[in-house]
């Protein structure tokens, strides 16, 4: 069961003028389940994307880079969960091209207005006939209110589907922000087996998009980790349709430009906390918060070393106070001239280690208090200088090593 993350309220999702979404059964690799997606975008919609950096990239995520990069105003987005489309060579290209030039014909625009995703198991040739079959259905099917329907669509080994929703008052009028997103394994986003995908109906100046995206992205899921996996599908998408009445925003910096920032970063973080909650045999999730580094980018990397540490995450699940494993990955992740004797760290309230040392005040059946918790915060403080960072992750059950030693059977 996923920690803590309350089961979805569909009531609370706030359809996005401008934007329809249509789910259909096409196959892909198991019947009866929902796993063909479509949203369907009013003109005049802007879009903006982030995508994995693994170089090893799925066939969708190079045909979605071509087609922003042709500046076509996009008017669809198709989504097949079950397989993943990665590591199939030219034919995989083709089979992603082949898919929105049927999307793009059913819809009487251009491929290049159709962007592809896909999620799933790598290294299988995409059953492409099954989803042009069922590009009819999803249309028909297609809906303002299906946020709800398109968070189970596009869901692997999640055991839940993941949604979030928000209102803001910008300029006087009031903004709705809805987004989903997929993941439960091999997540440890480099963006810019993750999917995210945001609308608002903000009206924004489109110029702007871009590096909106790239800021909600490295403020939220580029933030956490469940196994340290970097995906070959990862995609996180910005859609704005400018529906809401608002005068256009020109500037992030502006009181308005942050009031947009603050509800779609709430969304956001909402969404990649939700990953981790469900982070495949998750028991516990787990903030690393480092703070006093030179910058922020040194303190990732000690959260990151800390986070990716097999050895802490399995102390976590034991709730087993074994945190020498925490100093130790602090001391590998990386900082030549770190000085350990101003090494400090807390798991939440119990100061555990004071100048590099174990506090003498510090007792083991304090940490384990903490540590039998689901919800728990690992505070390290580097001495260093003024900078912080944090990264939200999970700890490492047996029931990880199950669910992907079985993922294909």
């Amino acid at each position: 069961m996923p920690v803590n993350l309350p089961p979805l309220d569909l009531a609370q999702l706030q359809p996005i003028a401008g934007v329809r979404i249509g789910i259909a059964e096409a196959g892909v690799r198991k019947a009866n389940r929902k796993d063909l997606t479509v949203f369907l975008l009013d003109e005049g919609t802007s879009v903006a994307g982030v995508f994995t950096r693994n170089r090893f990239c799925a066939a969708p995520v190079q045909v979605c880079r071509e087609h922003l990069d042709t500046g076509s105003a996009v008017r669809a987005l198709v989504i097949n969960t079950g397989n993943a489309n990665a590591g199939t060579g030219t034919p995989g290209l083709a089979h992603a091209r082949q898919t929105c030039e049927a999307l793009a014909s059913l819809l009487h625009c251009t491929p290049a207005q159709v962007l592809p995703f896909s999620t799933g198991v790598i290294m299988e040739p995409l059953p492409v006939g099954r989803i042009v079959a069922g590009l009819p259905a999803a249309l028909a099917d297609a809906q303002a209110a299906h946020w709800a329907q398109a968070a189970e669509g596009i869901m692997t080994t999640d055991t839940v589907p993941k949604a979030a929703s928000v209102q803001v008052t910008v300029g006087g009028q009031t903004v709705s922000i809805t987004g989903i997103s997929k993941g439960a394994g091999m997540i440890r986003p480099n963006m810019a087996t993750m999917l995210g995908f945001v609308a608002t109906d903000a009206c924004i100046d489109p110029a702007l998009l871009p590096t909106l995206a790239k800021q909600l992205a490295d403020g939220s899921f580029n933030r956490i980790t469940i196994d340290g996996d970097t995906s070959t599908n990862d995609s996180f998408m910005l859609i704005a349709t400018h529906k809401a009445g608002n005068a256009q925003i020109t500037s992030l910096d502006s009181d308005d430009g942050q009031a947009l920032m603050h509800g779609l970063m709430q969304v956001a973080r909402q969404l990649a906390h939700a990953i981790v909650r469900d982070g495949e045999g998750a028991t516990k999730f787990i903030t690393v918060q480092i703070e006093g580094g030179r910058t922020a980018e040194e303190c990732r990397q000690v959260a990151y070393a800390i986070a990716h540490s097999p050895l802490v995450k399995t102390a976590f699940f034991a709730s087993d106070p074994n945190l020498g494993r925490i100093l130790a990955a602090v001391g590998y992740a990386g900082i030549d001239d770190l000085d350990q004797g101003l090494i400090e760290l807390h798991l939440d309230d119990v100061h555990v280690v004071s100048q590099g040392g174990r506090r003498a005040e510090y007792r083991e059946e304090d940490g384990q208090r903490v540590m039998k918790g689901s919800e728990i915060t690992v505070r390290v403080g580097l001495g260093r200088g003024t900078a912080s960072d944090t990264v939200w992750t999970c700890d490492l059950s047996h029931d990880y090593v199950t669910i992907n030693a079985d993922y294909r059977s």
